[in-house]
């Protein structure tokens, strides 16, 4: 019996217009200011089949460390990557012949890959999250979601995770600890009303739900934001 499911991904962003604009392009989704709450927009399915991405403005600018948590994109048949340069992201490392995809960073500098045509049509392909141990968050995320775990060469992945809408939700092993705050996280409805099977299994509750939210805001066992919804919750 899975924990929860998948939700949606949020992205924090200080430019939130610019922002939304861009992942409007690279998701080719359309975008909708929330109905209650205006700091919020979100981008409806486009390549990413059922995803739904939040555009969360917050006060701050990204921290000067590396993203810890990315998306991976794929270009679909005779598509380059001009458009999204154009939309103002920038290139940090070309394709090499061992690589597959170009790491790129948003117009905010939150880093991202896009992998390079293969025939299939364009989608959202992977979640990417550092990890100190890769093969431990991929099965408590297992535990969480069902599914099953892959692996690879220093990264293992899930696949198959309830509401799981990207192939692969991937847990890469880095040296360096989580250290800031992800600026972009994903949410989880609950199979449960309230978060009790969660912290059974080692997530912990950062703030419950107040006169504001009314979802609970967890963090996994290294320490990875979600939000967690109850069944009802729209």
């Amino acid at each position: 019996m899975t924990l929860a499911s998948l939700k949606d991904i949020c992205v924090d962003a200080s430019d939130r217009a610019r922002t939304a604009a861009f992942w409007q392009l690279a998701l080719r989704a359309e975008r909708t200011p929330h109905r209650t709450h205006p700091e919020f927009w979100w981008l409806t399915p486009g390549i990413g089949d059922s995803t739904i991405v939040w555009i969360n403005e917050v006060p701050d600018a990204p921290p000067p460390v590396k993203t810890r948590v990315h998306l991976d994109l794929r270009l679909g048949p005779d598509e380059t990557i001009a458009p999204l340069v154009e939309a103002g992201a920038t290139v940090l490392l070309e394709p090499r012949p061992d690589e597959r995809w170009w790491l790129m960073t948003d117009p905010e500098g939150n880093e991202f890959c896009v992998f390079v045509p293969d025939g299939r049509p364009a989608r959202l392909y992977e979640l990417v999250v550092d990890a100190r141990d890769g093969a431990a968050q991929a099965r408590w995320w297992q535990t969480v979601l069902g599914g099953s775990v892959r692996p690879g060469d220093d990264y293992w992945a899930l696949t198959g995770g309830a509401g799981q809408p990207f192939e692969f939700f991937v847990f890469q092993n880095v040296p360096e600890p989580k250290t800031v705050k992800n600026r972009l996280h994903w949410d989880v409805t609950m199979t449960d009303p309230a978060p009790d099977a969660l912290v059974a299994a080692g997530a912990t509750v950062l703030r419950a739900p107040d006169q504001d939210i009314s979802w609970w805001i967890m963090a996994d066992p290294e320490g990875n934001e979600f939000c967690a919804f109850p069944p009802a919750a729209s």
